[in-house]
């Protein structure tokens, strides 16, 4: 089966470009768009229902499940539903760990759910949007 992998980048001369206009705290990432949906997080032997808060062509925000004891690094299938007819999985990597969320960046995408994760996202693929660590 035909899979891309997702490569990560330096920040190119947009991101510079729009980093320099804005100040040094300001970041640019893709935008996200909310959306509610079941995901099925697994890895091994393990696996666990639980929330999409939000996604982006870049990854995913869950809700944490209850007992769920990943770590970031780890490598976890994400099987989203989207209502009756669209159903995507994909390949991610714990980035971020909170209390009640969880940031997954995708590292695997399997061709044939390329173009319905992007036109799932519509505008939300090719949009930046602002934010600050602070």
């Amino acid at each position: 089966m035909p899979t891309v992998i997702v490569n990560r980048r330096q920040a190119g001369w947009v991101e510079q470009l729009m980093a320099d206009k804005e100040g040094p705290n300001v970041r640019y990432r893709h935008a996200r768009m909310k959306v509610q949906t079941a995901v099925l997080m697994s890895r091994g032997g393990e696996a666990h229902p639980t929330d999409l808060v939000d996604i982006s062509a870049t990854g995913a925000l869950l809700r944490r499940p209850s007992g769920w004891r990943g770590e970031p690094g780890q490598t976890w299938i994400l099987d989203m539903v989207f209502g009756h007819d669209l159903h995507i999985n994909v390949e991610a990597r714990v980035v971020r760990v909170g209390s009640r969320q969880i940031g997954m960046e995708y590292s695997l995408i399997p061709e044939e759910k390329q173009a319905p994760l992007w036109e799932l996202l519509g505008g939300y693929a090719d949009t930046l949007e602002a934010w600050t660590d602070e």
